[in-house]
């Protein structure tokens, strides 16, 4: 059941006339802008890593046959208030200029180490225990400059802040290794992959796949009211004096508010361009990390750019969005390092939303409420959450040691 008229709930991808009915009420789009139908604009944007875990859930689930997906442009990171291309191997670290010489051939070394890492093979360890050794004391080990470490944990590893540095090594590693094979996957110039016509196409993909396993999809129910029994477990759920009966209900924040509490807030702008962003090689669809101390922040923020060769907006225009968890109440002027980087943009929306856990515990209410979206340009985070989801409702974990050559729809483009 969805309160909404279309699938996906906050993941949704709006057409133009949708977008300006959020975004500025009664007002009509103008004409320059192309035909409403030619847009779908995600209103949670987000990349998927090549080889990364929902990729590797989609291929489980078999609903990658409703969807084609096309590999991203561009993978770039924001260093002393320039753009560059993420190295992600000891060539690239190589050519980079991120770094001077001599850090190049320690960055090259690290990247080697990391490459050659299997977790099962302690002769790749070099007689380092990365279950107990930190992060910092690993990148110590080879000597590598602070803005070095900064691009490789927070546009690499993709971390969200400098947690890592006193966490675990291993966890560091991984997130390298997962970053290099889904580079290596389709040869391009990102590891991340995006599915053509916008993310809107994974729930709807979802939705025919449900119906042919007998599922039933509601929209337009308003006030949908999850209803208890005596014992406060979960019954069913009331729309419009109808009531569907029920053991568990899985549901966003939104449904049970009563169940959750605030963890953060995100701030979120939204461009329509005619141009591709600057200093990415013009890039149709890329990624640029701005790292947290090259902004002087607690969290990083996320520049995710799109276009008319996903399918996204018509031809010659070009989607934008800058993204991070919100510091203050004024996204306008938090969001201008990333808005900065996007030049001449046609039209700007901001928007601020908060993001939600649950408190409830599951086995006395049989009530799964998912986290808010965080502000992350990919869905390595997201997808956590969903499979922990997955185990809690039923008691078993999802084997995803799928063959990955079946998401090759994307080689084709």
């Amino acid at each position: 059941m969805d309160r909404n008229d279309y699938y996906g709930g906050d993941s949704t991808s709006l057409n133009l006339n949708q977008l300006w009915k959020r975004f500025r009420g009664e007002d009509k789009p103008p004409a320059h802008l192309g035909a409403s139908r030619d847009y779908n604009v995600d209103m949670v944007p987000k990349f998927m890593m090549a080889n990364g875990t929902l990729v590797r859930t989609l291929i489980h689930t078999d609903v990658t046959k409703y969807l084609s997906f096309k590999a991203v442009d561009g993978s770039y990171v924001f260093s002393k208030g320039k753009i560059h291309k993420v190295p992600a191997t000891d060539m690239e670290a190589l050519k980079s200029p991120l770094m001077g010489l001599f850090e190049k051939r320690r960055a090259r070394n690290f990247f080697i180490y990391v490459q050659d890492y299997d977790e099962a093979d302690p002769k790749t360890h070099q007689g380092l225990d990365l279950t107990t050794m930190t992060t910092r004391e690993l990148i110590a080990k080879y000597g590598l400059s602070d803005d070095t470490v900064d691009f490789i944990g927070h546009a690499l590893a993709l971390h969200r802040d400098d947690r890592y540095l006193n966490e675990p090594a291993i966890d560091t590693v991984k997130r390298m290794k997962l970053y290099a094979e889904s580079l290596a996957r389709f040869q391009g110039g990102s590891p991340y992959i995006y599915p053509l016509y916008g993310l809107g196409e994974l729930p709807q993909g979802f939705a025919r796949l449900s119906a042919v396993y007998g599922g039933t999809y509601m929209l337009n129910k308003p006030d949908c009211k999850v209803e208890f029994d005596m014992e406060g477990k979960v019954c069913g759920v009331t729309s419009e004096g109808e009531t569907a009966k029920c053991k568990k209900v899985v549901c966003d924040p939104s449904y049970l508010p009563n169940k959750v509490r605030k963890i953060g807030k995100v701030a979120r702008a939204i461009a329509i361009m005619s141009h591709p962003i600057a200093n990415t090689n013009d890039s149709h669809s890329v990624q640029i990390i701005l790292p947290q101390k090259q902004l002087g922040r607690k969290s990083d923020m996320y520049v995710f750019g799109c276009s008319y060769t996903h399918n996204v907006a018509p031809k010659g225009k070009f989607i934008a969005f800058v993204s991070t968890e919100a510091e203050t109440d004024h996204p306008e002027s938090e969001l201008k390092p990333g808005i900065d980087l996007l030049g001449q943009v046609d039209e700007l929306f901001f928007d601020i939303y908060d993001r939600y856990e649950p408190v409830n515990e599951p086995s006395l209410d049989n009530c799964f409420v998912s986290t808010s979206y965080d502000a992350t340009t990919h869905f390595e985070t997201t997808v956590t959450d969903v499979l922990n989801m997955y185990t809690l409702i039923t008691g078993k974990t999802v084997d995803l040691s799928v063959d990955l050559s079946a998401a090759s729809a994307a080689e084709e483009y």
